[in-house]
C-alpha cells in the first residue's frame, strides 16, 4: 500500500494545472511580450478565417491575392519596428493574414463538399499541435530547442528536392506523402523553434510582436493545411472502402 501510495499519490502531491503552467522562468517582461504576441496572432488567424471566407463565397484567390500578400510582406520586412508605424506594420499583417486565408478557400471548400466536420476537425488538431509544441518549448529549459534551426533549415531543402525529384521522376504520389508528412512535421517543429526564437530575442530586448506572430502565423496556416489534406485523404480512403463493400453485397 505504501508503495502504491508513492507511486499513484504522493509522487503527485501539490501537482496541478497551476504548476503545470506556471512561466516563471520567464521574466515579466518577456511574459508581457508573449502575450502581445499571442493576441497579435488570434487577430491574425481571425482575418485569415475572414479572407477564407470571402474566397469561398466569391472565388477571387489567384496571382493578383499572391502578390498582395508578397507585397504585404515585404512592407513587413522593410518598416521599422517603431511605434510610430505600429499601426502600418498591424494593417501589413492584417493584408497578408486575409491572402494567405484566402489562398486556403479553395482547399476548404473541397473538405467542406466532401464533409464538413472536416474542418473543424482539422481546427481542434491544429490548435491542439500548436499548444502541446509551444507549451513543450515554453516549459523546456531554454535555448533547447535552438539547435533545431539548421536541421529544419536542411529538412526544407530536402523536401525541395522530394518535389523536384518526383516530378522528374514521375513518383508524384510519393512525392506528395513525403511532402505532406514530412511537412506537418516541419512546421510543428518550427513552432518549437520559433517560440524559443520569440523568447530569447524578447529576453535581448527585441519585442517586435508583430514580426513574431507573423512566424507563428505561417507555421499555424501550414500545419492546417496539412492537416486538412490528410483528413480529407483518409475521408477519401474510407469512401472507397465503403463503396467497394457496396459493390461486394450487390454481386453476392
Amino acid at each position: 500500500m505504501d508503495a502504491v501510495e508513492r507511486l499513484v499519490g504522493r509522487r503527485f502531491d501539490g501537482v496541478n494545472l497551476g504548476t503545470l503552467m506556471k512561466f516563471s522562468h520567464l521574466d515579466r517582461p518577456v511574459q508581457a511580450h508573449l502575450q502581445k504576441v499571442y493576441a497579435t496572432l488570434t487577430a491574425a488567424l481571425v482575418v485569415s478565417a475572414l479572407g477564407c471566407y470571402a474566397d469561398m463565397q466569391l472565388g477571387f484567390a489567384g496571382i493578383l491575392t499572391f502578390l498582395a500578400g508578397f507585397g504585404c510582406l515585404a512592407g513587413l520586412a522593410m518598416t521599422a519596428s517603431t511605434p510610430a508605424t505600429l499601426n502600418t506594420r498591424y494593417a501589413l499583417l492584417a493584408g497578408f493574414s486575409f491572402c494567405q486565408g484566402a489562398a486556403l478557400g479553395k482547399l476548404v471548400g473541397m473538405a467542406v463538399a466532401i464533409n464538413s466536420s472536416l474542418v473543424l476537425t482539422a481546427f481542434l488538431g491544429t490548435s491542439a499541435i500548436f499548444c502541446s509544441f509551444t507549451l513543450a518549448s515554453l516549459l523546456s529549459a531554454r535555448r533547447s530547442f535552438l539547435f533545431l534551426g539548421g536541421w529544419l533549415a536542411s529538412a526544407v531543402t530536402c523536401l525541395f528536392v522530394v518535389r523536384m525529384s518526383s516530378w522528374l521522376v514521375g513518383a508524384r504520389s510519393l512525392g506528395f506523402s513525403v511532402e505532406l508528412y514530412g511537412g506537418l512535421l516541419m512546421f510543428s517543429l518550427y513552432v518549437l523553434l520559433d517560440t524559443q526564437v520569440i523568447v530569447e530575442k524578447a529576453a535581448m530586448g527585441y519585442t517586435d510582436h508583430v514580426k513574431a506572430a507573423l512566424d507563428l502565423l505561417v507555421d499555424v496556416l501550414a500545419i492546417f493545411a496539412r492537416v486538412l489534406i490528410i483528413l480529407m485523404k483518409n475521408q477519401a480512403k474510407k469512401a472507397e472502402r465503403e463503396s467497394r463493400r457496396r459493390d461486394n453485397k450487390r454481386s453476392d
